[in-house]
């Protein structure tokens, strides 16, 4: 079949430019004044290619009352993202070659494409070298949800120089536990962004970063980053080093502040952080020294954050509000289509080796989103088709929304409504 998106703006190249988008078989054949079998008219639209998002918990096996790989990956359609690369620390977690194939039978439902992590632990390496076409290997240097961990500086060197693809959570266990034994008398939702503070983050990417010296590796990956100092440590760190970082949305746009407001509906791995950190983001951004923007998507249920502080999980969803909440600051100027489309689908391609997408252009993979600049709409919790059905912006009006998901040529997403069409494991280099 044939499919056209007519009479739309389309970004080539960083600019925009007013051109049809010719499909056939999923691929875009075709970027030009023409048009061919069925089209979609997408007047007074920008199209966009689709978002790859390189972190998200999908929370199967073992937690699927919290989300599943259709209800997330049907969020993800819902928010651009065409697609999604998946997170080790389920129940069991992906720490084998048999847990792997498992997971990936499970996720053949979701309607989105994705890619699978293998976990690290202390005596998983063997398995992990024989594992193919995965995203890469996390590596959490700090506890969070689930129980991989892994702090013996001699194993994470040796996986540094795997050969693999690495990407770390990088938090410092030993000053978490020391600052969580300060405040084991607290149980205001406030105390995490203090036993999870800055220096927790910014002591485990400089211990990481000096490790690399001795290590032959690929890539080494740093997630959710999100202080002023990381920033710092990451830029110089870049200079003599194959590392890249990205940053999540509620570390874009909220503060520890929110901590006090929503309790731990505002927690999360790390911390949310101050105005400052918030602006030393922002301005990494602009300078590149960060390389995407990924959601961390972690689903809990209502019932589970309202629990007490030390018993209720950290994560929050985020799948269907990052391209908003992107859009909305293109619309204040705070951030321009092409950073936008460089940060959450040309650079994950490129550094997770996502063969075939993150561009538009001709012979790729026809994963597009169709976005209403103009469009504004409220954050609505009962509208969100994540299984979790919160999140953190919940009340934001913002200026700027998807309409439209197109995933291997397939339209899967279309005004509210999610089609069941099912995505594909993507090729990876």
């Amino acid at each position: 079949m044939t499919l056209s998106v007519i009479n739309g703006k389309v970004l080539l190249n960083g600019e925009l430019a007013e051109k049809n988008v010719i499909i056939e078989n999923g691929k875009i054949i075709d970027i030009s004044d023409n048009s061919s079998g069925e089209t979609i008219n997408a007047a007074g639209k920008i199209i966009l290619p689709g978002l790859i998002d390189i972190h998200t918990h999908m929370r199967e096996p073992g937690l699927t009352h919290k989300e599943d790989f259709l209800t997330g990956s049907m969020a993800a359609a819902a928010g651009g993202v065409t697609t999604i690369l998946e997170m080790p620390n389920t129940k069991p977690p992906t720490t084998t070659l048999a847990a792997l194939e498992e997971k990936r039978e499970m996720a053949k439902k979701a309607v989105v494409n994705y890619g699978i992590y293998m976990g690290a632990t202390a005596d998983n390496m063997e398995q992990v070298m024989k594992a193919s076409n995965i995203a890469g290997v996390k590596i959490y240097m700090g506890s969070s949800t689930g129980n991989l961990l892994v702090t013996d500086t001699e194993v994470i060197k040796k996986f540094f120089s795997s050969g693999k693809r690495i990407i770390v959570h990088a938090e410092d266990e030993e000053l978490m536990n020391k600052n969580a034994a300060r405040y084991k008398g607290e149980s205001n939702p406030e105390i995490h962004a203090k036993i999870r503070s800055s220096e927790v983050e910014s002591s485990a990417i400089k211990n990481a970063a000096s490790m690399l010296s001795s290590c032959n590796y690929k890539q080494v990956h740093f997630t959710h980053t999100s202080t002023k100092e990381s920033m710092s440590i990451v830029k110089e760190a870049k200079k003599n080093n194959n590392i890249s970082c990205d940053v999540t949305p509620h570390h874009l746009f909220l503060t520890a502040d929110e901590l006090g407001r929503q309790g731990n509906f505002a927690k999360m791995n790390p911390a949310l952080r101050s105005r400052e950190d918030v602006n030393a983001l922002w301005n990494a951004i602009n300078e590149g020294v960060v390389d995407c923007i990924a959601t961390d998507h972690a689903a809990h249920t209502k019932e589970e954050k309202e629990a007490s502080y030390w018993e209720a999980p950290s994560g929050v969803p985020g799948l269907e509000t990052m391209l908003p909440l992107l859009l909305d600051a293109v619309n204040k100027n705070r951030l321009t289509l092409q950073r936008l489309a460089e940060l959450t689908a040309a650079n994950p391609a490129k550094l997770f080796g996502v063969r075939n997408k993150g561009k538009i252009e001709i012979g790729y993979d026809a994963d597009l989103v169709v976005v209403d600049m103009d469009k504004t709409k409220e954050v609505k919790n009962e509208e969100l088709f994540t299984k979790c059905k919160w999140s953190p912006f919940s009340g934001w009006k913002l200026r700027g929304w998807p309409v439209m998901t197109i995933v291997n040529g397939n339209v899967v997403y279309d005004e509210g409504a999610v089609n069941d069409i099912k995505g594909r494991e993507v090729a990876l280099e």
